[in-house]
């Protein structure tokens, strides 16, 4: 398996058309993405593809990501990239990298070179390890820019000092508008001319767009962008082989709303199964849920408006017309615009709307075509939307996307909650420090 074979199925591959290759030592590159596309995912499919090609690795994960969920990534891509090339020495081969690589986690978004130089000077020491390629997930770019300038200045330098290329991941917001010439958004088009290479990853139907904006220059690069899985961010090839892998407890998150009843009842599994919990709600809303509480702004609600007309012609039935109410339904578009799979606890009526406000996440998820599933607490049974019709399911639904909606009714019935747990035991086994 050799470092060409391996670009055809890493985000990577992008840079093979262009003339200047991988990153040196001391350069940097970016991956921009929205919130929830998969930049931890594909920043570990770079790290990935480095370790195949027997680099030494340091990733550093900042904001509270643990080691273990970190490690879970590698697990999960490598076991699906093992399935796709059909590798067969893969227990050795798992070592071989392993053996390669460190992981550190900070709590906080802010990073300082002498941090991980004097982290360095131990590993040297001690372990004999000097990297060669360098990733941090989640580093802060919205602090003052001259202090954020110097910063990553200092990082370049280091990497430099010890033979390493730098990667780096970077939040965008929709709502930003990109004046740069090359199309970096904010906050990148800021330091671009400390960036040496920058990829933006957006959402593409059912897949993920991979694009190079810059490559060491000032002028556009002229290379297509590529596909990639939208959970596992390997490059699709021709034919669409989709991943098969399961993915593992610790890298999902659970989009919900923290609400009491089923979202409380998701958000309860979440925490005892080990998944990343963020319950989008807003001052004043009261939540049954303490843990990944993200108030949203008033400009933020605004993403998720929805004309009164549409509400009406979708879900044949008036809402209340207060700024509460109003305010719920807005919210709810976050929990279902970056998820790859919706699951419901309510009752379907007769015209295949589902009950209540949460009816509006139903039909948000058909609208954006999401894998959509509701449990049907009257019909005690899962049912699965598609080709614009409900069908019964002989077995419960699984989790397979690494970002998806749990919602539901205030009113939970025991089948229902039965129903949540199920759902979780299903696709992820029993709870940590519990036997099957």
């Amino acid at each position: 398996m050799n470092a060409e074979h391996l670009y055809e199925h890493s985000p990577l591959k992008l840079l093979q058309s262009s003339p200047h290759g991988q990153l040196g030592a001391g350069q940097l590159g970016v991956i921009s993405a929205r919130a929830g596309v998969g930049k931890t995912a594909c920043l570990v499919q770079v790290g990935l593809a480095a370790l195949l090609q027997g680099k030494r690795l340091l990733h550093i994960s900042l904001g509270g990501q643990t080691v273990s969920r970190v490690q879970a990534w590698y697990d999960t891509l490598f076991v699906d990239l093992a399935n796709f090339v059909q590798l067969e020495a893969r227990n050795a081969t798992r070592t071989d990298i392993d053996k390669l690589r460190l992981i550190q986690s900070y709590a906080s978004n802010l990073i300082l070179p002498e941090q991980i130089e004097r982290s360095l000077e131990l590993y040297a020491k001690h372990m004999s390890f000097a990297p060669e390629v360098v990733l941090i997930d989640n580093f802060d770019w919205t602090g003052d820019p001259i202090a954020t300038a110097a910063a990553l200045g200092a990082l370049k330098a280091s990497a430099q000092r010890m033979g390493a290329a730098l990667w780096l991941t970077a939040r965008s917001h929709r709502e930003d508008p990109i004046s740069h010439p090359l199309g970096l958004a904010p906050p990148c088009d800021t330091f671009s001319g400390l960036i040496d290479v920058a990829l933006r990853l957006a959402p593409e139907a059912d897949a993920a767009e991979l694009t190079l904006l810059k490559d060491r220059s000032d002028v556009a690069p002229e290379v297509p962008s590529i596909q990639l899985q939208v959970d596992t961010m390997r490059a699709l090839t021709e034919g669409g082989w989709r991943s098969t892998v399961t993915l593992p407890a610790g890298v999902c998150t659970l989009l919900s709303g923290g609400a009491q009843g089923a979202e409380s009842a998701f958000g309860d599994c979440a925490e005892r199964w080990g998944l990343t919990e963020i319950h989008y709600s807003f001052k004043g809303r009261p939540v049954s849920r303490n843990t990944g509480v993200l108030l949203l702004s008033d400009e933020q609600l605004q993403q998720g408006r929805v004309n009164a007309r549409y509400l009406q012609e979708h879900m044949h039935r008036s809402y209340p017309d207060t700024p509460l109410f109003q305010k719920v339904l807005q919210s709810i578009w976050h929990q279902v615009n970056t998820a790859g799979q919706v699951f419901v606890i309510g009752i379907i009526l007769e015209d295949n709307t589902v009950k209540g406000g949460t009816g509006w996440a139903a039909e948000l998820a058909k609208h954006l075509n999401k894998e959509l599933f509701v449990f049907d607490q009257e019909r005690q049974s899962w049912l699965l939307w598609d080709n614009d019709a409900w069908h019964s399911l002989e077995e419960a639904p699984r989790i397979t996307s690494r970002r998806f909606t749990g919602t539901g009714s205030r009113f939970l019935s025991d089948q229902g909650r039965a129903a949540i747990e199920d759902l979780f035991r299903g696709s992820f086994g029993p709870p940590s420090g519990q036997k099957s």
